[in-house]
């Protein structure tokens, strides 16, 4: 049974995809004609889903110390909707570390977030037990290729790759580490590191498993009410032929990244 663990903090305004600038800014039309600027809270290159014309969904928030009072949340992709939002997934993880829905998590004794630990570096989840803490990453994933599998990273990302290293480190201190993978696309099967757009990582991923470091995997279901949580999915280190990859990264290099202008609206913001 799914559980609604994300709904959305205001109700969704539907319009329509118009283009991406500088990485975090969307222009949308909604439905009335008006074009806006929305925080597009996504630092990779959605590949495949910045679609001229494809229904989006934005939520508002009217605070005067915000900048832009709309945020893109979802964009729907060959008829399903597919998370746009890179921070939802650790309000996700919150949910199902409360609610203990996931097993290997169910005995933890407390949590909290964004825990100072390494050197310059925040954890998203220190999760204790009485066998001791365990640190907990959560990465974002929306890439789903034909195969049906999602890919992480969805470009090169020195930060994720940075994060499983001191994850490992933190296995000489005696504690565990892990990563958990949150795809918010509904037609994901398993998941993958992505040979294609970040090599290292991958590289990154295999050994540190190797010296310990846990992977998992959780699809989530973005609809109009919120996030569902599905189920858990597996999650495959094996190295693989990136041949087919790289052709649908190439197929789907025109409906990925942004321009580096700046956005232009006659009107909202």
């Amino acid at each position: 049974m799914t559980v609604n663990l994300a709904p959305w903090r205001s109700p969704l305004i539907e319009g329509r995809f118009v283009s991406r600038h500088q990485r975090f800014l969307a222009v949308v039309e909604l439905e009335r004609g008006e074009r806006v600027v929305a925080h597009c809270v996504n630092p990779g290159r959605m590949e495949g889903l910045v679609i001229p014309g494809a229904r989006v969904w934005l939520t508002r928030n009217d605070d005067p110390k915000r900048k832009l009072r709309y945020t893109l949340e979802l964009v729907e992709r060959d008829g399903r909707l597919v998370g746009a939002n890179t921070s939802v997934p650790n309000r996700f993880v919150a949910a199902l570390l409360e609610q203990r829905l996931l097993p290997a998590f169910a005995a933890r004794t407390s949590f909290k977030a964004e825990v100072k630990y390494g050197e310059g570096h925040r954890v998203d989840f220190l999760v204790q037990f009485e066998r001791g803490p365990h640190f907990l990453e959560v990465k974002n994933c929306h890439l789903v290729h034909p195969d049906t599998r999602g890919y992480f990273p969805d470009s090169v990302s020195e930060r994720a790759s940075s994060h499983l290293e001191t994850l490992c480190a933190q296995l000489e201190t005696g504690a565990e580490a892990s990563v958990l993978f949150v795809v918010q696309d509904p037609l994901v099967t398993s998941i993958r590191p992505s040979d294609t757009h970040d090599p290292v990582f991958g590289e990154t991923a295999r050994r540190v498993a190797k010296a310990g470091v846990g992977f998992r995997a959780v699809r989530a279901i973005p609809t109009l009410e919120g996030v569902l949580f599905d189920e858990e999915i597996s999650v495959d280190l094996e190295p693989y032929d990136t041949a087919p990859m790289r052709q649908w990264k190439t197929d789907l290099d025109p409906l990925s990244g942004w321009t580096r202008s700046a956005p232009v609206v006659t009107s909202g913001s």
